[in-house]
């Protein structure tokens, strides 16, 4: 890499940074940060940081001022030409007298791209492509929804060392650490809606909301998937169904009276044949993002029937021992094995505890 290309790659890799600043209050727009440099020096940075509010280029072109003229802008995703909540972009880029834009991937949407044309049809020297994976991956649920019929679906899984998902004798109530408990309200908090199977709300009676996180733009929706509707009324989900929307997954020949007993309580059914046909249901109501944290069972069904984007397993040092339920106990059989053939997206550490995500699929782009 000349120094010229890694030059654009540390600006962009910068503008990336700042674009997760965002993070749970974007959608349904994209988190997208924003560099100027000037002679090779920070001029100005910004990021859009709330639905509705100015986006990232204006917040930086407005922090850089007349330091913005000839100046190079970074952006994550390709500036919008057409006029949204907020004016377009382009026309604040043209207006500060940007020389060149360097964007990392072209907007998917059809109304929104067309800044690349708009900005070199008035002379600024426009690059696509830098650091092109990582802005995807920044973005995965905003691209997905341009291209699949079906939510972005992350499963999440937290394992001991010797790969149980549950201490079965009750000993162990967590088994990662504080640090990585917190990681996932952080995760929920940019999620559309968080699911579990009935399982886990039969064993846990979770509530499903963020607390140890930023407080999100809009909170998550909840989602269950409860073929038969066991959920008993007085479950914390059903209880706060009022405060948190509730969507509780069923076959086609769920119980009317535990439909209508959920229903009353103010829980929304959602009537599938399979989990695809579920997933295409819950897009449809405005899903886009599933961050869907298990049990065994549903997550054996949903990597059976290969509709996870992205495997988060938290897996921490706790031995558990012998005759617990396994983490892919329901799983396709070998897929223990096949992790080490796929592509790892990121590793890190939360205390004691290591998070590793898993690409099952790679995420759809919009053409360049």
């Amino acid at each position: 890499m000349d120094d010229s290309a890694a030059r654009d790659a540390r600006y962009m890799r910068r503008a990336l940074e700042l674009a997760e600043k965002g993070w749970g209050q974007t959608a349904p727009n994209p988190m997208v940060g924003a560099v100027v440099v000037r002679d090779d020096d920070v001029v100005g940075e910004g990021f859009h940081a709330r639905y509705g509010e100015a986006h990232a280029e204006v917040n930086a072109l407005r922090a850089a001022g007349d330091h913005a003229r000839t100046a190079t802008l970074y952006v994550s995703l390709e500036p919008c030409a057409h006029v949204g909540q907020t004016p377009p972009c382009t026309g604040a880029i043209i207006e500060a007298g940007i020389a060149r834009v360097v964007a990392a991937i072209r907007d998917p949407s059809p109304i929104a791209r067309g800044g690349v044309e708009a900005l070199r049809a008035a002379g600024i020297e426009v690059d696509v492509g830098v650091e092109r994976d990582a802005a995807l991956e920044t973005n995965a649920s905003f691209f997905n929804a341009h291209a699949s019929d079906r939510p972005w679906v992350v499963l999440k899984l937290a394992m001991s060392a010797d790969g149980a998902i549950a201490d079965l004798t009750g000993m162990h109530r967590w088994i990662t650490g504080p640090e990585a408990r917190v990681e996932v309200h952080r995760m929920r908090a940019n999620a559309d809606a968080v699911a579990v199977g009935v399982g886990t709300v039969l064993a846990d009676d979770p509530s499903l909301t963020v607390r140890d996180a930023a407080p999100p733009r809009v909170a998550p929706r909840r989602v269950v998937f409860d073929s038969r509707l066991r959920t008993p009324v007085a479950a914390t989900v059903v209880r706060t169904a009022a405060e948190a929307p509730t969507i509780f997954v069923a076959s086609r020949g769920a119980p009317a009276d535990r439909r209508a007993a959920l229903e009353h309580a103010g829980a929304e059914i959602i009537a599938a044949t399979d989990l695809p046909d579920a997933l295409v249901s819950l897009r449809s109501q405005g899903i886009r993002s599933l961050f869907c944290e298990g049990g065994a069972r549903l997550a054996g069904s949903m990597l059976a029937a290969a509709v996870v984007d992205r495997l988060a397993i938290f897996q921490s040092q706790m031995l558990i021992g012998p005759n617990q339920l396994g983490a892919f106990e329901f799983a396709p059989r070998g897929f223990a094995e096949r992790l080490s053939r796929l592509r790892v997206v990121t590793r890190r550490g939360f205390g004691d505890d290591e998070l590793t995500i898993y690409a099952l699929r790679e995420v759809p782009c919009s053409p360049d």
